[in-house]
């Protein structure tokens, strides 16, 4: 117990002990950090010092400059203000002149106007004595002349109005004389102009297309076993395919340039494939077919573009193309429509007439040559129909209906398409009458072996020597083939003269298609 007692008091002995040191020693602190806390306030107080001598420094700087600165707008506001004095002071010196100027002008002006006054009532003391004098003389020459003021004016009235219907009718007579002298020198000049400009060439249409080929070889398979391939293409196409010694070609033959152009391509697409037999060229002749309805229209678009024409319906965007497979007195119908166009351009602007409507109505006025068989009446009237149809102002289809005379023209427009017609059809070498005659005998033939009962196709091949008739087989046996063939022959030769002669041929075809499933 004695030694708890001890420690005890021992513990509380170091306690006291420490606390007096620590106190001690946190004293010592105190005065050291007292000591430097001393020394920081000072050194602030001089860096405080320090800082507001430069900020004096900077701010009497910044004064002085801004002063300075004050001055220098001073002295140009002082400028500036002695200019506007001294322009103000010139402008009252130009106005006190302009006053006097105005004050001078006003001066004369009423002695002017004074020496007017009195020179108008100078004037008007005359003009009285004047109207005295006249009218004595008025009465002195209704009394020497018997008659009134009234009756003379009538009199001379009537005089001058006979010399001025004489003088009137001379003038009209001279004029309307020297009007048809100039109309017919104007006419004869703005036509040789136009032929002048024009330089188309001249097309003939032949009745013949070659194909080259790449090797003879091709010309075996072109032909096929026992001739099946060119019987195959010629009934499809109605073209004749010759096949001779030609090295390197062979020749596709018929009036019909339509019909030449199928077979052309599609000639062409068999000799590129080289897969040549009947279901092939079947199948490529019909897709043939089927894509040159867009062939010529696209043909139609270029030619409307090329004479700078506006939109035009599709329908006759493709018979503008199917022009340039017909010929007219051997004139290609599309260089031909295209010459009239320009021609008719050419005289419309030289008579200030609508160049456009001049330019369609020359371009269709001869869509009716190649219109469907169901239009019926000379070409000019069909082409009129055929452009109404298709949304042509009725000026167009008037002129086109007109160019030949079958109607009335309602516009210049009509005899203008006439004119150019004309010019285009007349140039030398532009027609060839032979050619044209050639054709219509080989569409007669056809036509007439068309019209009986059973045909379903006719070719003329061979240059019109030889007539190919494919018949249906349901309706005609191969004994009334026979007699079909006899009575076409009968009625060529009663109805068409031609030289030599012409090979009829009828062609019945059966054909039996089963599909295997």
């Amino acid at each position: 117990m004695t030694a708890v007692i001890i420690g005890i008091i021992g513990i509380l002995i170091g306690a006291f002990a420490g606390y007096f040191l620590a106190r001690k020693k946190i004293e010592e602190i105190l005065r050291e950090k007292g000591e430097d806390a001393k020394s920081i306030i000072e050194k602030a107080r001089k860096e405080a010092d320090e800082i507001v001598k430069r900020a004096r420094k900077e701010a009497e700087s910044i004064v002085k400059k801004e002063r300075q600165k004050v001055d220098i707008q001073y002295a140009k506001a002082r400028k500036e203000l002695e200019k506007f004095k001294r322009e103000l002071q010139e402008k009252e010196y130009q106005v006190e002149r302009k006053a006097e100027l105005v004050l001078r002008k006003e001066e004369e002006i009423r002695l002017r106007e004074r020496e007017i006054s009195e020179k108008e009532r100078v004037l008007k003391a005359k003009t009285d004595k004047v109207n005295q004098l006249l009218d004595e003389e008025i009465r002195k020459l209704e009394e020497i002349s018997g008659m009134t003021r009234e009756q003379a004016k009538r009199e001379l009235m009537r005089t001058i109005e006979t010399e001025a219907r004489l003088e009137g009718a001379q003038l009209i007579h001279r004029i309307r004389e020297e009007a048809k002298r100039n109309a017919q020198k104007e006419a004869t000049k703005i036509i040789i102009q136009a032929m002048q400009r024009m330089a188309s060439a001249i097309s003939s249409e032949s009745s013949v297309t070659v194909i080259p080929l790449s090797s003879d070889e091709m010309k075996g398979r072109i032909i096929g076993r026992e001739g099946r391939n060119i019987r195959t293409f010629e009934s499809l196409t109605g073209v004749e395919v010759i096949v001779d010694d030609t090295p390197g070609a062979v020749i596709l033959s018929s009036f019909d340039p339509e019909r030449r152009e199928i077979a052309r391509i599609a000639m062409e697409r068999l000799i590129a494939d080289g897969r040549i037999h009947p279901a092939r060229i079947e199948e490529v002749v019909k897709r043939t077919q089927e894509e040159f309805g867009e062939y010529i229209r696209i043909i139609g678009e270029e030619t409307i573009l090329e004479l700078g024409l506006r939109g035009m319906h599709p329908e006759l965007l493709k018979y503008i193309g199917r022009l340039k497979f017909r010929s007219s007195y051997g004139q290609n119908l599309l260089l031909h429509s295209k010459e009239v166009a320009q021609i008719a351009g050419m005289i419309a602007g030289e008579l200030d007439l609508d160049v456009e409507i001049a330019k369609r109505s020359a371009l269709l006025h001869d869509i009716g040559k190649v219109a469907d068989p169901s239009y019926e009446g000379p070409h000019a009237l069909v082409g009129a129909q055929i452009a109404k149809r298709y949304g042509e102002s009725d000026l167009v289809a008037n002129a086109i209906a007109s160019h030949h005379e079958d109607v009335e023209a309602i516009s210049p427009y009509g005899p203008l398409v006439a004119a150019a017609d004309a010019i285009s059809g007349s140039r030398p070498g532009a027609r060839r009458e032979t050619v044209e005659a050639y054709i219509k005998r080989i569409e007669k033939l056809e036509e007439i072996a068309s019209s009986f009962d059973g045909v379903e196709k006719a070719y003329a091949l061979q240059a019109g020597r030889e007539l190919r008739i494919m018949v249906q087989s349901e309706r005609i046996s191969d004994a009334e083939a026979y007699e079909l063939s006899r009575q076409i022959a009968k009625r060529i030769e009663e109805e068409i003269k031609f030289p030599g002669q012409i090979k009829v041929t009828v062609i019945r075809e059966v054909r039996a298609v089963t599909y295997a499933r």
